[in-house]
Parts: C-alpha cells; structure tokens; sequence
C-alpha cells in the first residue's frame, strides 16, 4: 500500500482555513441573530463567509495530498516584525505627525521587511503612498485627520500645499454635470 504524503504548507494552510472558519461560524451560530434568506440578519452573512472559509480549507487539504512539498523554510522574523510594526506606529503617529506623515512612516517600515528593498527605493515608495493617501483619503473623502500634525514645526507644516482650491475646482466639474436624461420607456 502507498503511504499518504502531503505537502506540509499547504495542509497547515487548509487546516488553519477550517479553525477559522469553524470558530466565526460558530461564533455567529450562537451570538448572533440569523434572520432568513429573505431578511437577513447580523449572523446571516458572516454564517455563509465562515462556510465558504470551510469549503476553500478542506479544498486546500485536499490538493495537498497530491503531492509532497518542499520543507518549510525559516521563518522570516525580520517580514513580520516590521510588518506588525507599521500599523502600530500609524496609531501611534497619526494624530501627531499628521496623516501624510504617518502614512510615510507607515509604508516606511513596511517596505523594509523585505531584505531586496534599497532605501531609496523604499523612499520613493513611501512618498508615492503618502501623496496618493492624502490625495485619496484626506482630500477626497474628507478624513477627519489633520494632514499635518501638530508636531510638525510650523515652517515645514507650511510647506504642505493647500490643495482645497483645486480639489473643489475638480468636484465643481463633477457636480455641474447635467443630470442623465431619464431611461427611455418602451411603448
């Protein structure tokens, strides 16, 4: 008889997809409120994810029995320390430095978890991050976060642009459109 191989990441994988699965949907089995399929409650959606989440890992166990994998390598400690780390210091920052600033620092740290990334890259990465951040974030969706903080010395707080100007020039442009003619009506 064949003995069973597996390929280790991927049964790990499966396995870890079927406990999470099995734990949030017992935890909206029990807590909250199902409804129906017609009116759906609080439980209904998260029940139906979790099953899905169940279904994908016993998948994944499966097609991990077709062949035997590679052994699991090190543990990259360094990825996820500063990966773990990056939100943390956005918390932490973000009502001092400012948005932008946070979210530079934020995407910083993150890019350093690989070992490939050179600094100026990484800087050139972070600074494409922050200006597309405050530019989606701040000045497009109107986040209530200061995009300078306060502690951020006036003189280069004033550096900043105040873009308002222009962005209310390009929803200006959005909002004088005339309105859709109404759908024909066949008959």
């Amino acid at each position: 008889m064949k003995s069973l191989k597996f390929d280790l990441t991927d049964l790990l994988a499966g396995l870890m997809f079927i406990v999470f699965g099995l734990i949030f949907g017992l935890t909206s089995w029990f807590d909250l409120d199902m409804g129906t399929a017609r009116r759906m409650g609080p439980g209904y959606f998260p029940l139906l994810l979790s099953g899905v989440l169940i279904l994908l890992g016993l998948l994944i166990v499966a097609v991990s029995t077709r062949h035997e994998g590679e052994p699991i390598g090190a543990v990259a400690w360094r990825g996820m320390a500063l990966i773990l780390l990056a939100p943390v210091v956005f918390g932490v920052t973000v009502r001092g430095l400012g948005f932008g600033p946070s979210v530079f620092l934020c995407a910083l740290i993150a890019s350093f978890a690989s070992v490939k990334m050179k600094p100026v890259k990484a800087l050139i990465l972070a600074l494409c991050v922050a200006l597309f951040s405050m530019a989606a974030f701040s000045y497009g969706l109107g986040l209530p976060y200061p995009r300078i903080g306060p502690w951020i010395p006036e003189p280069i707080a004033n550096l900043v642009p105040n873009l308002s100007p222009a962005i209310a020039w390009v929803k200006g442009l959005f909002a004088s459109a005339p309105p859709p003619p109404p759908p024909a009506t066949g008959g």
